[in-house]
C-alpha cells in the first residue's frame, strides 16, 4: 500500500503545470507554482534611468511591483498593448528574498500540464532568444512551446546592470 501511494507521488512530480502566453506569434511557459496573479494591462509608472526592458512600475495593494516587457528583454521592438494585453506577477528569487515582479504578455492562454518526459534542452543554436533564458522546450500537441527559465530572464542583478542603476535604487 505504501510503495502504491509513493509511486503516486512521484508521478504528480513528473507532471508540472505551466501557464502558457503569446508574445507575437510564438508561445511561452512558465511553472504555474511562480504566477501570483494575472492582471488586465494597468497604467504604469515611469521610473527614470532604469533599463530599457523595464516598462515602469505599478502599485499592487500599496507595494512597488516592476514590470518588464519581455518583447525587449529578448531584443526585439517593444510591445504595444491591445486589449489581450496582460501583466503576469511573478514571485522571482533574488539572492535571499522573493520579489514580486510583473512580465508584459501579449496574452494569456491556458494552464497546460507538461509531463517531464515531454520536455527537451534547449537548442544550443538557432533560437530566436538567448539559450540560458530557455529552461527546456516542451512537446504539447505536435508542436514546442519555449519554458523560459525565470531566474535568468527576470534576473534583478542583469536588468539593474542593463540600466546602469544601482541595485539599492530597486524597488524592494
Amino acid at each position: 500500500m505504501q510503495a502504491a501511494a509513493l509511486q503516486g507521488v512521484t508521478a504528480v512530480a513528473e507532471h508540472q503545470q505551466y501557464l502558457t502566453f503569446k508574445l507575437g506569434d510564438e508561445t511561452f511557459a512558465m511553472p504555474i507554482l511562480m504566477i501570483k496573479e494575472i492582471l488586465e494591462y494597468p497604467e504604469l509608472t515611469n521610473v527614470p534611468m532604469m533599463a530599457a526592458c523595464v516598462r515602469g512600475v505599478l502599485n499592487l495593494r500599496g507595494r512597488v511591483v516592476p514590470v518588464v516587457d519581455l518583447a525587449v528583454r529578448f531584443g526585439r521592438p517593444a510591445s504595444q498593448p491591445t486589449r489581450r494585453t496582460c501583466v503576469v506577477i511573478l514571485e522571482v528569487q533574488s539572492d535571499e528574498e522573493q520579489l514580486d515582479v510583473g512580465i508584459i504578455v501579449d496574452g494569456v492562454n491556458q494552464v497546460i500540464d507538461i509531463p517531464q518526459s515531454e520536455i527537451e534542452p534547449p537548442p544550443s543554436f538557432g533560437a530566436k532568444l538567448r539559450t540560458d533564458f530557455i529552461r527546456g522546450m516542451g512537446k504539447v500537441n505536435g508542436s514546442f512551446v519555449v519554458i523560459l527559465d525565470s531566474s535568468t530572464v527576470l534576473s534583478i542583478h542583469e536588468i539593474a546592470a542593463l540600466g546602469m542603476v544601482p541595485e539599492s535604487a530597486l524597488p524592494s
